[in-house]
């Protein structure tokens, strides 16, 4: 699979699936996932509170993945994950990278040949930057999977050029 780094926002990538940094309820919230929900219109919520109602009564479990339609985004699904909040004294990396992981698989079982992360657990979640894209591109640059692009999107430059780094890409 090709795995690329952009610098950009994850609503306007024109891919199969997107990814969406989640919270457990599925019902939108701040970040990635209220950007994902405003910009991609109310069926995406309907689908969400369908999956709550159904099979997710307690809400998505962290490490986990579901997909819905992308409504309104340049997409065809979405894929929900919720990330872990950050620890300093807990390692809740392997949850992180379930995150990547079941998104892709996720994905994979969609039909999806081209999908758009966002760097999961990174915003409000606290995960520090450069061990975030280091989670991230441990799982996507070793998936076997049948999407044949993943698309790791930095929302800033900032978080782009560490990606960069972490990466070892020249910036």
């Amino acid at each position: 699979m090709q795995v690329n780094l952009v610098q950009g926002d994850i609503t306007r990538q024109e891919v199969d699936a997107i990814v969406n940094a989640a919270n457990s309820s599925l019902l939108g919230g701040g970040g990635v996932d209220g950007a994902i929900h405003r910009k991609g219109g109310p069926e995406i919520l309907a689908e969400c509170r369908a999956l709550r109602a159904s099979h997710y009564g307690r809400g998505l479990p962290t490490g986990q993945a579901v997909a819905t339609t992308a409504g309104k985004l340049p997409a065809r699904w979405v894929v929900h994950t919720v990330g872990p909040v950050y620890s300093a004294t807990e390692d809740r990396a392997e949850l992180l990278r379930d995150c990547y992981r079941n998104a892709l698989r996720v994905a994979g079982e969609l039909g999806a040949r081209t999908v758009a992360f966002p760097l999961i657990s990174s915003g409000i979640f606290g995960w520090p930057i450069d061990d975030a894209v280091r989670q991230a591109l441990a799982v996507l640059d070793s998936a076997e999977t049948t999407v044949e692009q993943a698309t790791l999107v930095l929302f800033d430059a900032a978080t782009y050029q560490s990606a960069l780094s972490v990466r070892g890409a020249p910036a």
